[in-house]
C-alpha cells in the first residue's frame, strides 16, 4: 500500500519560521556593550636628548622659548608599587604614589591598553569589553601619543593627607603600600579574579621614589605645556642619567597629531629631538 505524502500543518510552518527569525534577530553581528566607548584626551609625551638642559640640568632659555615654557621649577617626588616579578605591570596596571609641593599625596591607579598600528577604535573596545566604558565615570581615558607609540589609559585618583611630611617627602614603602591597598579602586582589586589585585599590591614594594622638576606653559594650541626633568639612576646602579620629557595636552586629537608633528619637527630641527619613547613607568620599575 502506498501512502501519498502530506504537506506540514499550518500552524507548525508558522512556528519554524517564527523561531528562525528570531534566531536571526539574536545572532551579534558585531560586539555589542552596555555602554558606547569612552572619549578620550590625549598627552602627547616627547623626549628631548641632554642637549636640551643647561648645566644646572634646567631646560636651556633656547628650548624654553622654543616651546612656550614660562614656568619655573616646581619639584614633585613618585614611587611606583609593583612586585618585584611586575606582576600589577604584566596585566597593564601601574599603582603610583605622587606628592607634589604644597599638596596632599596623589594615589593613581591605572589600566593600559596598546594601540596597535594606531588603531584607536580597536582599543577602546578592547577597553569597554574589559570594563572601561563612557559609563563609568571614576576613571579618565587619556591616549599617551609618543614619538612612535600610542597607549590608551583608563586611570582613576584618589587622594591622602600629607600632614606631617614637607616638601615632597614620601613615606616609607610600607606606609605608602597600606595606603593604597585601602583605597583600591574595585577594577584593580578584582581584576581577573576576585581579590587578586589586592593580594598582588599587597605584595607589593616602592620603586623609587624619584623627585623630577616640572616647567610648565603652553604652546600652540595645548594650554597645558610642560617639560619635566627626571633624574634616575644610572643602569649599572651608579651615577645619574637625566629623562627630559616635553609633554602637551589636549582633548582635540586634531590638535594632539599638530603638536606631535610640530614638537617633533622643532626638536629636531635643533639638536634636541631622541628617537624613541623612554616609559618613565617602565625605567623606575626596572632600576629601583
Amino acid at each position: 500500500m502506498t501512502f501519498a505524502s502530506r504537506a506540514p500543518r499550518p500552524a507548525a510552518a508558522a512556528s519554524a519560521v517564527a523561531l528562525a527569525a528570531a534566531v536571526a534577530l539574536l545572532a551579534p553581528t558585531s560586539p555589542a556593550y552596555a555602554a558606547a566607548n569612552a572619549v578620550p584626551t590625549y598627552e602627547v609625551k616627547i623626549n628631548l636628548t641632554v642637549a636640551a638642559l643647561d648645566s644646572a640640568h634646567a631646560p636651556t632659555a633656547a628650548v624654553k622659548s622654543a616651546f612656550g615654557i614660562t614656568g619655573s621649577a616646581k619639584a614633585r617626588s613618585y614611587s611606583y608599587y609593583d612586585t618585584d616579578g611586575g606582576a600589577l605591570d604584566a596585566e597593564g596596571w601601574s599603582v603610583r604614589l605622587r606628592h607634589k609641593s604644597g599638596s596632599s599625596f596623589e594615589e593613581t591607579y591605572k589600566k593600559r591598553f596598546p594601540v596597535t598600528n594606531g588603531d584607536l577604535t580597536a582599543a577602546l573596545n578592547a577597553a569597554n569589553a574589559a570594563g572601561f566604558d563612557s559609563g563609568d565615570t571614576n576613571y579618565k581615558a587619556e591616549v599617551d601619543w609618543g614619538y612612535a607609540k600610542q597607549t590608551l589609559s583608563f586611570s582613576t585618583e584618589k587622594s591622602h593627607s600629607a600632614s606631617g611630611y614637607s616638601g615632597t617627602a614620601m613615606p616609607t614603602s610600607t606606609t605608602g603600600r597600606t595606603w593604597l591597598v585601602n583605597d583600591i579602586p574595585g577594577k584593580l582589586e578584582n581584576w581577573g579574579s576576585s581579590g587578586w589585585g589586592k593580594t598582588t599590591l599587597q605584595a607589593s614594594r616602592a620603586h623609587g621614589p624619584v623627585t623630577a622638576k616640572v616647567y610648565g606653559g603652553a604652546w600652540g594650541p595645548s594650554d597645558d605645556a610642560s617639560i619635566e626633568v627626571l633624574p634616575v639612576v644610572g643602569a649599572g646602579g651608579t651615577g645619574t642619567e637625566y629623562v627630559v620629557e616635553l609633554s602637551f595636552k589636549t582633548d582635540s586629537a586634531a590638535d594632539a597629531a599638530d603638536l606631535h608633528a610640530d614638537a617633533i619637527a622643532v626638536a629636531e630641527a635643533n639638536g634636541w629631538l631622541y628617537h624613541g619613547d623612554i616609559l618613565k613607568t617602565q625605567l623606575i620599575l626596572d632600576r629601583y
